[in-house]
């Protein structure tokens, strides 16, 4: 009997599931903190996508969003927006990928880090001359893997993974936030004044 349990013990130890190690890098504090350091507070925003909206964002990316709902982190110092945060996850070859992008006021990558990894394999993602290729990227870039970011190799899933939740981001943002906020200024601006 007790060799039964050992030699069980030593096949759940020796499967891939159970040597596939998490690697977190950052909690949600952790990297809303790297992003926005001298950021006096950063808050959060639930958005529920309407079916236009979702009809729009999904025309734009090509397939169909796998949630109705996410979370856009903003981060002031007094009155002014400092930029934004969206964390999200896509999947790997096996696992999620969960991962952050920071976002300036007017809708550019600023920055992309990984915040858990879940594969074996992959990990290269997280070099910082793979992130980097994100910087300054908006909704009028690509951010298509091969085309204008390039694959890491040895981590060719996880690359394509990253160029598509960027995008995602990067759309995202600009559906849910910045396009109502734009109509919503324009829409002020053409009220007659009182006076």
């Amino acid at each position: 009997m007790k060799r039964a349990r050992i030699a069980v013990l030593f096949f759940a130890l020796a499967s891939p599931v159970a040597s596939r190690a998490a690697s977190t890098y950052f909690t949600t504090p952790q990297i809303l903190r790297e992003f926005f350091p001298q950021s006096e507070r950063v808050t959060y925003r639930k958005v529920s996508l309407t079916p236009a909206q979702q009809l729009a964002v999904s025309s734009r990316l090509g397939y169909r969003l796998p949630r109705s709902e996410y979370v856009v982190f903003l981060a002031f110092t007094r009155s002014q927006l400092d930029g934004y945060a969206i964390i999200d996850e896509e999947r790997g070859q096996h696992e999620p990928i969960t991962f952050a992008v920071k976002l300036s006021p007017h809708g550019a990558v600023e920055r992309q880090e990984v915040m858990v990894y879940r594969e074996a394999y992959g990990h290269e993602i997280v070099d910082p001359r793979f992130k980097r290729q994100f910087e300054g990227k908006s909704s009028r870039d690509e951010i298509r893997a091969g085309v204008d970011v390039d694959v890491v190799t040895g981590a060719t899933i996880s690359s394509r993974s990253m160029a598509i939740g960027v995008r995602r981001s990067v759309v995202l943002l600009e559906e849910l936030v910045l396009k109502p906020a734009a109509s919503t200024s324009a829409a002020k601006s053409a009220l007659p004044k009182s006076g």
